[in-house]
């Protein structure tokens, strides 16, 4: 016989309240509890958390009480009242004026991810993204539909950054990268790798190539100190001339595409470089035996709601980039959710 905890289906039960615990985190966050808590100073009672944020002091309290569960949330109790805090980890990552923070991230997931995969069974059946039944675009084009508005846009560029914030540095010194004066980033958005990559190494450059909407969005809303070592250029990678560089990076692009479309951009940034020169991708890698890391394999199930693509393991990257001519090809992994692979001309 079994005893009795076994027949308790305690992960499953944990998976099937998955979705409760995002949806709590995503929402503490769009009313600002944690911002209002950073602002006081002090811990507060839900009463004045619930007045601070607008909302009922009711569904205030259960809220908070679930954060506190999740320990996102210390209590502290005086005279029969509890009053809340935010935790070091909450402070750092969940308040908006943080430079670390991943609130803006949270937002796109709440507001964007959540939707689409609503429709994970669809797109699971069908094998293609589901854009349309989400929120009624075409996906014919993909990027317009992830751009399909100026604040999307800003959305999608605020979620790039606040991950390179995070795991940008590891990914630019995964490998020595000192070598590579002149750098570009394909696909760069509004700057966050750039930035990272001109931190790491004082005597590089780093030219920006994305869509010229994003560009605009990017000197709008991103680029406030003048770096004077980032640039932008616009145009599209699949069809426009690229600039010339020592480095490529194409960080959490192929994932996007299909095999055939990687190939085709890869034949291109062969072609438009020097002997000697290289391309650096950045992404999650799975394991060679498919056996994980989990979040490779749910983000693979994201990018089939989301995008063409998939995610990929390091061999499976290092055919695509062999198949358009690149040699010595190595990856490195950094121990969080972003990868290093880079191959040679």
């Amino acid at each position: 016989t079994t005893p009795a905890t076994d027949v308790y289906p305690r992960k499953i039960l944990e998976y099937m309240e998955g979705f409760l615990i995002s949806k709590t985190v995503f929402t503490s966050c769009e009313l600002g509890v944690f911002d209002v808590l950073l602002a006081a100073e002090r811990p507060l009672s839900a009463e004045e958390i619930s007045q601070a944020v607008g909302a009922s002091l009711d569904g205030t309290q259960r809220l908070l009480a679930a954060c506190a569960g999740l320990q996102l949330l210390n209590t502290h109790w005086d005279n029969g009242q509890v009053f809340y805090s935010n935790t070091e980890q909450s402070r750092v990552f969940l308040t908006r004026s943080s430079p670390l923070s991943l609130c803006q991230s949270i937002q796109y997931s709440s507001r964007t991810i959540y939707l689409c995969w609503h429709y994970l069974t669809d797109a699971v059946r069908e094998g293609r993204n589901q854009y349309e039944k989400a929120f009624g675009v075409s996906s014919k084009d993909l990027f317009q539909a992830l751009y399909r508005s100026d604040e999307e846009m800003v959305k999608f560029m605020h979620l790039m950054n606040s991950i390179w914030n995070i795991c940008g540095r590891d990914v630019v010194t995964a490998f020595d990268l000192m070598p590579f004066k002149v750098i570009c980033d394909l696909g760069g958005c509004s700057g966050a790798l750039a930035k990272q990559c001109t931190l790491a190494y004082p005597e590089c450059t780093v030219t920006i190539f994305d869509l010229p909407k994003v560009v605009r969005v990017s000197g709008e809303h991103f680029v406030t100190e003048a770096d004077q070592r980032i640039s932008f250029h616009e145009g599209d990678f699949f069809k426009d001339s690229l600039p010339v560089a020592d480095l490529y990076i194409l960080a959490r692009i192929l994932h996007d595409w299909t095999d055939e479309r990687c190939i085709e951009l890869l034949c291109r940034i062969y072609k438009a470089c020097k002997p000697g020169s290289a391309v650096l991708l950045v992404e999650a890698l799975l394991n060679e035996d498919g056996s994980g890391p989990l979040t490779a394999q749910l983000y693979s199930l994201n990018m089939l709601v989301q995008t063409e693509g998939r995610e990929r393991t390091g061999a499976q990257y290092a055919a695509l980039l062999a198949a358009s001519g690149f040699t010595n090809i190595q990856h490195r992994l950094t121990g969080k959710i972003y990868d290093a692979v880079l191959g040679h001309k």
